[in-house]
């Protein structure tokens, strides 16, 4: 799908599938309409020209690799009935500058957000309680982040190589680092 520019999907469909959307690099614009219930594992990897995407409220978890290596993605719009976004999701996202993670989110997955190079701030809400291994590993522009008391875990090397990284203050909440 090298020359695919440009996706309207239909209110018929509620799944996108496993690759879907793979590595169309051309991609610039999608739209997802709230029918779609679910999006498969690795669906729009790939998709280097896309710079925004807007999750409908329908959708209630990112899977493993959705976005990985969109390296266009500057905005991401995600709903709050988002409960988990799962490994790699957003991987080498290199354009991502900031991200708000909606309230009711519990768990970020291993290497979420890894090597997200111009990512500068994260909010991550009360709601979340695990922070997974490498979830923000290589995010060498973030500068700030808070993590609420609701987190217990934080997984190994979740802020390795965050060259810009000055402070991190842990909540008591954290059992496991």
């Amino acid at each position: 799908c090298s020359s695919l520019i440009k996706i309207l999907i239909p209110s018929s469909v509620i799944y996108i599938g496993k690759y879907c959307f793979s590595k169309c690099r051309s991609l610039e614009q999608i739209s997802i309409p709230s029918s779609v219930k679910s999006i498969g594992k690795n669906a729009f990897k790939g998709c280097s020209s896309l710079p925004q995407i807007v999750i409908p409220s329908s959708i209630s978890a990112i899977p493993d690799y959705a976005f990985s290596s969109c390296s266009s993605l500057a905005k991401i719009e995600l709903p709050s009935s988002i409960s988990w976004i799962g490994k790699g999701a957003f991987e080498f996202c290199n354009s991502l500058a900031q991200i708000e993670i909606p309230f009711g989110l519990t768990k970020i997955g291993e290497s979420a957000f890894s090597c997200c190079q111009s990512l500068k701030q994260i909010t991550i809400p009360s709601s979340v309680a695990s922070i997974g291994n490498y979830a923000f590993n290589e995010c060498s522009s973030l500068v700030e982040i808070e993590i609420p008391s609701s987190v217990a875990s934080i997984g190994n090397y979740a802020f390795s190589e965050c060259s810009s990284l000055e402070e991190i203050e842990i909540p008591s909440s954290v059992t496991s680092i």
